[in-house]
């Protein structure tokens, strides 16, 4: 029962991040609202889905998925706040 209301619970993240990300005007603000996706929507949508399958193997397969996105996650995102901080003024426009 509490699984379905983890799954629409990260949908409405994704979808509210989704349009964050369309909408915000800078980088900064775009990267921080993928990674809300990234973590928290996505965390839901896999919870919701461990919780209605019962305990098998796609269950620890979810989690093993859960704990490889949280860590990529934020390694991801610093990475490429560091990249892009270092890289502003050398921005090279083909055209």
């Amino acid at each position: 029962m509490i699984g379905p209301i983890f799954i629409f619970l990260g949908i409405c993240l994704v979808i509210i991040s989704t349009i964050g990300t369309i909408r915000f005007p800078d980088f900064y603000t775009r990267l921080h609202a993928v990674g809300i996706i990234d973590s928290s929507g996505a965390m839901l949508l896999l919870i919701g889905f461990a919780l209605q399958s019962e305990f098998s193997i796609n269950t620890v397969k979810i989690m093993l998925l859960i704990l490889i996105v949280w860590i990529a996650n934020s390694t991801n995102s610093y990475i490429l706040a560091c990249t892009y901080y270092k890289s502003k003024g050398k921005i090279i426009k083909e055209g």
